[in-house]
Parts: C-alpha cells; sequence; structure tokens
C-alpha cells in the first residue's frame, strides 16, 4: 500500500451502526451459510469483514486462509483484537484496506462480499478488480439487499448507494466469470422489508424487531423460499465462478 492509499484507508469511517444489532441474527447467517458454505474454501478473502461475524459463521476449517479487509480502522482493530483471541482455525489475519490495497499478485479461492458491494460507488470496477484476484476456478460471491424499490432510510443511514435485482447484480459480473448460482433469499423478510419502506420509515430497526425478523421470519423464508422458486426476498445472492 503506497502512501495515499494508506493515507485513503485510515481516513475512512464507516457511517452504519447496524453491525451490532445484526450480529445476533443467527438464523439468517446459518441460511445464507447454507447457500455459499460448499464454495467458501481455501484461500478466502472477506471484503468488508465489519466486526467479524460474518467470519465467525463461515470460517469452519475447510479454508487454508482467511484474510479479512475493513477499510474503518476502528472496526479492524476490534476485528483485529477477536481474531488473535479466537480458537478459529485457520485464525483470520485482519488488514486495513479495500481490494484494491491487496497485492496484485494475490490469488485467491473464494472472495467474498457480504453485504458490502451496495456501499461501494463504482460497482462494476469492484467486481473487476475482484475477479482479478480470483485463482483459476476460484468463487465471487456477492450477497447484497434486493429490490431498489425497498431502498428505505435504513439504507441511506447506513451508506447503501442502491439495492440490486437478480438482473442488475449479474450486470456487474466480469465476462470472465460464470454464473452458478443467483437467487433471492428471504421471501417473508421482504415482505417485512416493503412494510417498513411504506409504514415505518424507520432508519434503523430495533432490537426487537430483529429478533422477530431472525426467530420466525427466517425459519419460515427457509420453508417459503423455495416453494416460491426463490422469485423474490430482502436479499440477492450472486455465486461466480473464474474460469
Amino acid at each position: 500500500m503506497n502512501s495515499s492509499q494508506d493515507a485513503l484507508a485510515h481516513s475512512y469511517s464507516y457511517v452504519g451502526n447496524e453491525l451490532d444489532l445484526f450480529a445476533e441474527a443467527v438464523n439468517w447467517k446459518r441460511y445464507f451459510r447454507s447457500a455459499i458454505a460448499d464454495r467458501v474454501v481455501g484461500n478466502v478473502l472477506e471484503v468488508g469483514a465489519g466486526i467479524g461475524e460474518t467470519t465467525r459463521h463461515l470460517l469452519d476449517g475447510r479454508q487454508r486462509s482467511w484474510l479479512c479487509l475493513e477499510p474503518d480502522e476502528r472496526l479492524a482493530s476490534r476485528l483485529r483484537a477477536w481474531a488473535e483471541s479466537s480458537d478459529l482455525s485457520p485464525r483470520p489475519a485482519v488488514q486495513v484496506g479495500t481490494a484494491a490495497d491487496v497485492d496484485s499478485r494475490s490469488r485467491f479461492d473464494t472472495i467474498l462480499y457480504i453485504d458490502v458491494l451496495e456501499h461501494i460507488e463504482d460497482d462494476r470496477a469492484e467486481a473487476a478488480r475482484a475477479a482479478e484476484l480470483l485463482a483459476p476456478h476460484g468463487t465471487l460471491i456477492v450477497l447484497s439487499p434486493a429490490f431498489q424499490q425497498l431502498f428505505s432510510e435504513f439504507d441511506r443511514s447506513v451508506g447503501h448507494y442502491r439495492r440490486y435485482t437478480r438482473a442488475s447484480l449479474a450486470a456487474v459480473m466480469p465476462a470472465a466469470l460464470r454464473k452458478v448460482r443467483l437467487r433471492y433469499l428471504d421471501s417473508v423478510g421482504f415482505l417485512a422489508s416493503l412494510s417498513n419502506r411504506a409504514l415505518l420509515r424507520q432508519s434503523l430497526p430495533s432490537p426487537r424487531q430483529i429478533a422477530m425478523w431472525d426467530r420466525l421470519m427466517i425459519p419460515a423464508s427457509r420453508v417459503l423460499d423455495p416453494l416460491l422458486a426463490r422469485g423474490f426476498g430482502r436479499s440477492v445472492l450472486a455465486v461466480y465462478e473464474r474460469a
């Protein structure tokens, strides 16, 4: 990282404050884990790792290494303290920065953007950079909020530029990658988000709302999503592979 990149990384401050709220959403994390765990292997790069809740749920010993990238130095410090005290194997490494700060000679078997790409203004350039860092047959995994009509005060408060459909997320993916999975998750949560957009207009859900969503809606979505052919949902998942 050169001096200008270092200054940029160290000056970044995450505007959202929802990470601790959603840390308790264990059913949701188990749900999206079930959709991607078979692809989270080898040398892993997690972009925008936050406070490590995704790392905690996905790192299961099938990985050789795990690098957490986090541009907010405050969050990275918290993440590093957790990683150094954890008994996970392999133990995650933490780097302050973005994908642009990763050594261009590095290659990863899996690159994760879990609720991250929507925070990046130039998402196409970001996806192209990620594709360059993939090893042959490596996997790029993106999970993001779905449907722009659901864009709410919450999205604004946490710094989202957009929400995605399957088509708009597919359009971001570099031509060098081939589609493995492209689907919506959490159909019941979609209805809750629609209600929030139309009625509640909250900038941040309450702990009680998070608990209700995670304990009641996510188990219902796990049953209903396949029955509804995964035709809509609160989130959209893209899994793409490099040739």
